[in-house]
């Protein structure tokens, strides 16, 4: 459990014995009810993180609502977008195994995470791992709910993929961008856990370096 919950609950079960104790048993449910629901929301539960190369694991619990084509900088990226309802586990995990390049805060709106609007104008953090030979972003996007994106590393850190690197409180979204020559492993409407499911596959960087040795010989002649 991520320690934020005992935060939230232990003034909670304070309050529901203190009011049972000076009133009446009945009037400290509605408080001890509260505090369970945060001890069960702020539940981290351990994952089999998949090791197969150029593996891009989901970021974060929750139902794919969108898969399309964006421009990042020069080039054209695949954005997949997770929609975290406030009943699906918020702790946020790397993509991908690497090192944290970039790391971005963005003040913004509260908007409906499922918005088409929020990832541009909501309050977010831009994170860039680069690792295998591949860049991939993710952003952080608060939601109508939420309050708070946390995120742990910095920049120049190592991580792993599945790695646990922060969370969003309450109901969010989380985007991946990553190379549009990606092999997609998930579509629309599928629900996907943190760190444990695949979302696409990237060619390994023996591939990429093979190419890349391809196109020069190519250009020689």
């Amino acid at each position: 459990m991520v320690r934020d919950g005992y935060f939230y609950a232990a003034p909670l079960i304070a309050a529901a014995i203190l009011i049972g104790w000076l009133t009446h048993p009945v009037w400290g449910i509605v408080p001890m009810l509260l505090a369970i629901f945060f001890l069960w929301f702020f539940r981290d539960p351990e994952r089999a993180i998949p090791q197969q190369p150029g593996a891009v694991v989901s970021p974060g619990d929750g139902k794919v609502t969108d898969v399309s084509i964006v421009t990042v900088g020069n080039g054209t990226r695949v954005r997949m977008s997770i929609f975290l309802s406030v009943f699906d586990v918020h702790v946020n995990r790397s993509p991908i195994g690497g090192t944290i390049r970039d790391v971005r805060y963005q003040k913004g709106k509260f908007l409906d995470a499922r918005s088409p609007q929020c990832a541009e104008q909501n309050e977010q953090n831009t994170v860039t791992v680069e690792g295998e030979g591949q860049t991939v972003i993710f952003k952080q996007i608060a939601g109508l709910l939420a309050r708070r994106i946390v995120f742990n590393p910095k920049v120049g850190d190592r991580v792993a993929r599945g790695q646990r690197v922060g969370l969003i409180k309450f109901g969010s979204r989380v985007d991946v961008m990553f190379d549009s020559s990606a092999k997609l492993n998930v579509k629309v409407g599928d629900r996907v856990q943190g760190g444990a499911t695949v979302l696409a596959l990237l060619p390994a960087q023996a591939e990429l370096a093979t190419t890349a040795t391809s196109s020069r010989s190519d250009g020689a002649h």
